[in-house]
């Protein structure tokens, strides 16, 4: 009986390591702090098309909403209960852009803040996105309702009730992450609380969580809350299918906390990826490209299995979380595009895309006085629209990465390599490095200070092949570079480090 429960349990949890991606999709979009009217509107018209399997979107739940000029991104991530109407819309807006993605195979996964409702100098009021009121000081939050038995105060043993020692765990898991109030997950009428606005998501038609500040939580509590999750939507999904879990665990190494303690529950988002790969593409403390022969678990990360990947996210972006200088983002757009093109073509992780908006930087001291700033934002305070330019790409300070052609068509290279083993190896012992995914796919990087000019080994077959990073395919012609692939797989590349691009992609879809 011992064992059938362990194997129960097993099978439960290796099943929420499935994103459930449907019709050969392999990446997720990161739309942060895109209205879900907006959100709809790109699953059908591009999102669907393009071949995403899946939109990863800001915490639905309503938030505090601090004032006016004051409406920071991070009042997403301070609960004030789990009603449906927040910053990006209501939820008959939220049901109709679940249906709407759901309904061109793009799967919704929700990013759950559990770990904390608001901070503790929140105030008292009604100044929420529903409109609920608060008291912060009372720790009463009718909405949920939650109050002060649900809070771990009593647990915390710092004088200032917040964090004060991270290589301490229990402070870690049981105090005030920066002053939000920290809930007492341990209870069980606490864990039932959230089971129940989870599930209202999975009944919905999510497919899965993000769940915030895992490292603040104890693993066993979570555990709980997860057993208890329904299976999800039979609408679209197939029957007995468990949520996709990906949990935000902060680990470059050498904490408290690791993420290993969490990889039986779900996939955990692996931080030294895009700080790693930022260092590499920098050339930064004498790395090489060509290092990354061995890239995955060679380099100490966590099995491929349990892997979530990224070059950069919400937080790093804007030097919080983890990676410090070396996170590239789309303020450098040339090693931005390599990096997630080398991300996307290589078999490692399930991989997310970054989708942001631009914010006026003020450094000082080397930090970015305004990191704080909200999404475009009307007058009054409300998000803007995602306007689309002719030439595809966002307007209104909206940067939207996963429209640049080279990424967007990257994320196509991924769906058609799908399956295939790395192979074809080739370096110049420097930052020239190539690699094929089996007979599917080849792809070319020049980071180096001298051009590249080689002819390798592809593994596709013989043909005229479109390079998807200069240009693409359309129709039988090309509206980039083209390449030529022998009778014997070989093609000869030339790649100027000076190109705007200085990598070339080929899959067996861009084959003239």
């Amino acid at each position: 009986m011992k064992l059938f429960i362990l194997w129960t349990l097993f099978g439960l949890s290796f099943a929420q390591h499935n994103p459930h991606f449907r019709l050969g999709r392999t990446a997720i979009v990161h739309l942060f702090e895109w209205r879900w009217v907006d959100i709809a509107a790109e699953c059908e018209r591009f999102l669907g098309p393009k071949g995403f399997g899946g939109v990863q979107i800001s915490p639905p739940n309503e938030h505090i909403v601090l004032g006016s000029p004051w409406r920071p991104w991070w009042q997403r991530y301070q609960p004030i209960s789990y009603k449906l109407c927040s910053r990006s819309g209501s939820e008959d807006e939220f049901k109709d852009m679940i249906t709407k993605c759901n309904n061109v195979g793009v799967n919704i996964y929700v990013d759950a803040v559990i770990n904390h409702m608001c901070g503790a100098a929140g105030g008292e009021g009604n100044h929420s996105s529903c409109g609920s009121w608060f008291n912060t000081s009372k720790k009463d939050f009718p909405g949920v309702p939650y109050s002060s038995w649900d809070f771990n105060d009593s647990k915390c043993k710092t004088g200032s009730g917040d964090i004060e020692n991270y290589s301490e765990k229990h402070q870690v898991r049981d105090c005030r992450l920066v002053s939000l109030l920290d809930l007492a997950l341990q209870k069980d009428y606490v864990r039932g609380k959230v089971a129940e606005y989870m599930n209202k998501l999975i009944d919905l038609g999510v497919a899965g969580f993000r769940v915030d500040a895992c490292k603040h939580m104890w693993p066993g509590d979570l555990e709980n809350v997860y057993g208890r999750l329904h299976n999800l939507n039979t609408t679209w999904f197939p029957s007995s299918s468990r949520p996709f879990i990906f949990q935000e665990v902060i680990d470059l190494g050498g904490e408290a906390i690791s993420s290993s303690e969490y990889v039986h529950l779900g996939r955990v988002t692996e931080f030294k990826y895009g700080a790693k790969l930022g260092t590499v593409f920098r050339k930064w403390h004498g790395e090489k490209l060509c290092y990354t022969r061995n890239w995955g678990e060679g380099w100490g990360f966590m099995p491929d299995g349990n892997a979530l990947v990224f070059i950069d996210n919400h937080d790093n972006q804007r030097g919080h979380g983890a990676g410090g200088s070396s996170i590239i983002t789309f303020w450098d757009s040339k090693l931005h595009k390599m990096a997630v093109g080398y991300m996307l073509a290589h078999p490692y992780g399930v991989t997310r895309v970054m989708s942001s908006y631009r914010w006026e930087r003020n450094f000082v001291n080397g930090k970015d006085e305004n990191d704080w700033m909200g999404p475009p934002s009307n007058s009054n305070g409300s998000t803007k629209p995602v306007p689309i330019n002719p030439d595809q790409t966002c307007g209104d300070g909206w940067v939207c990465e996963h429209r640049w052609r080279q990424i967007t068509n990257m994320v196509i290279f991924r769906n058609v390599v799908s399956g295939q083993p790395l192979s074809n190896w080739w370096e110049n012992q420097s930052n020239q490095v190539a690699f094929g995914r089996g007979d599917r796919g080849f792809i070319v990087f020049n980071n180096d200070d001298r051009d590249l000019d080689v002819t390798l080994n592809t593994g596709l077959a013989s043909g005229t092949y479109c390079d998807i990073i200069s240009g693409q395919k359309e129709g039988n012609r090309c509206t980039g570079k083209q390449i030529h692939v022998d009778g014997n797989s070989r093609a000869h590349f030339r790649i100027s480090n000076r190109d705007e691009d200085p990598f070339v992609a080929i899959h067996a879809e861009s084959k003239l």
